[in-house]
């Protein structure tokens, strides 16, 4: 018997609604885990850098080294998760990056915290293709953007606890213990993804013999010809750009520009981190809710584009505000409108592309975004060291997510899904 969703059981027991959910819950974890071990060093880069000895140039470089890696990793990780499958994939993955986590409180040079950072970026390149898969395998279409979005969001309630949680941790285990607590974390999401996958197999691409990519001997050459790739490739480039430098440099705003320290700290990354996560959760309820009344797969990812686009727009005028508190609002608002402008890339994947390429094809636009992301890192770095401040950083920031959106409409005039894009249809048992 096969399921909607396209989930396939070995054996008697049906793949219940319940345990539907629990295997979402479990990748909801996992993706916590993921953006935890990114965190710890935006969040404690005052404490690191005082022991190491870091500057701003040289905290962009760590960033930069660690959006490479994870770039490189990309071209190799989408590949290998549609090889191992949804199954196998997301053991590998945690436990991948769990230890690349845990290995950073045993740096002791400096070349030690680089080579951790490049493995940090290179094994934590798994979790976007995982997190994408999974969601296509399990849930069937027009769930799939609330799906994300719910992740997103849960992910989201996470970072919003992160910037308590982790000071915390360092108070009583030092920053070195904070990364192998957060490595450890992994040996328990394994164990339970294992108990509830057991006696699950996905029909997740693996097996898929007619795609539309053509040959399947070569794991990037087809996806490489492709317009749809390339659509999604750039936008990501452009678009995670800011959120990378967001992700990695808000901190430091607050701190360079309105003296933010302690809970005040904390308290306005979890407003930023809160709205990033709402907006993922409303952008991915409010296109479901569209695709459910009848409007077109086109109109529905492009409007939520533009308009995520228009919010991000006036990020500069954030620099012309006194009151940190109305700045930490706005820019909670900024990440909402990323995550709609996000979540409707990853959406456009599961529409367009079969699949048995959506790791790969998720996985070279996350090369792309990382791509955007490093390079933004390492010139945020110059930009502050040079005394130039964030205005020309938020200038980009306002003006990448409208260049995005006009090269998906360059290069996908109509988006539409296509026979078995994202596993829209389910496979035969035999």
């Amino acid at each position: 018997m096969t399921t909607a969703g396209a989930v396939r059981l070995e054996g008697p027991t049906p793949l219940t609604p319940t345990l539907r959910w629990v295997l979402f819950g479990i990748l909801c974890l996992a993706g916590i885990s993921n953006a935890l071990d990114r965190q710890i060093i935006a969040l404690l880069k005052t404490e690191m850098s005082t022991e190491l000895g870091w500057d701003d140039e040289d905290y962009g470089r760590l960033a930069a080294y660690f959006q490479f890696a994870a770039a490189a990793a990309f071209l190799v990780t989408g590949w290998l998760v549609d090889k191992l499958g949804v199954k196998w994939g997301n053991v590998v993955g945690v436990a991948a990056w769990s230890i690349a986590a845990a290995a950073h409180g045993w740096a002791t040079a400096a070349w030690h915290f680089v080579a951790c950072r490049i493995g940090l970026g290179a094994t934590e390149a798994m979790g976007t293709p995982l997190t994408i898969k999974t969601v296509a395998a399990v849930f069937p279409p027009d769930q799939r953007s609330l799906a994300i979005g719910l992740q997103t969001l849960i992910a989201a309630a996470g970072l919003v606890s992160m910037p308590f949680l982790i000071p915390w941790l360092e108070s009583l285990v030092g920053w070195r213990g904070a990364f192998i607590v957060a490595g450890l974390s992994g040996v328990v999401i394994i164990a339970l993804w294992l108990t509830a996958v057991r006696g699950i197999r996905f029909d997740d691409g693996a097996e898929l013999a007619r795609i539309d990519f053509a040959d399947d001997s070569k794991p990037y050459g087809p996806i490489l010809r492709e317009r749809r790739t390339w659509a999604i490739a750039v936008a990501k480039a452009l678009s995670d750009a800011t959120w990378w430098l967001f992700l990695y440099w808000l901190p430091d705003f607050y701190r360079r520009e309105y003296d933010l320290s302690g809970t005040s700290l904390a308290s306005a990354m979890a407003i930023a981190y809160f709205g990033s996560g709402f907006g993922a959760f409303f952008w991915g309820w409010l296109s479901t809710r569209l695709l459910q009344r009848g409007w077109s797969v086109d109109k529905v990812r492009k409007r939520v584009m533009l308009v995520s686009a228009l919010i991000v727009l006036p990020v500069p005028l954030v620099l012309q505000v006194d009151s940190f508190v109305i700045v930490a609002v706005w820019m909670a608002i900024v990440l909402a409108g990323h995550q709609g402008f996000s979540l409707s890339l990853f959406s456009v994947i599961t529409d367009v592309v079969p699949r048995g390429k959506v790791g790969r094809v998720t996985a070279f636009g996350a090369f792309a975004g990382n791509l955007g992301g490093a390079a933004i890192a390492w010139i945020a770095g110059v930009v502050l060291t040079a005394g130039l401040g964030y205005l020309p950083l938020f200038l980009f920031a306002a003006c990448s997510y409208l260049l995005a959106y006009g090269w998906i409409r360059l290069l996908l005039p109509r988006i539409e899904r296509v026979e078995g894009a994202g596993g829209t249809k389910p496979l035969p048992l035999d």
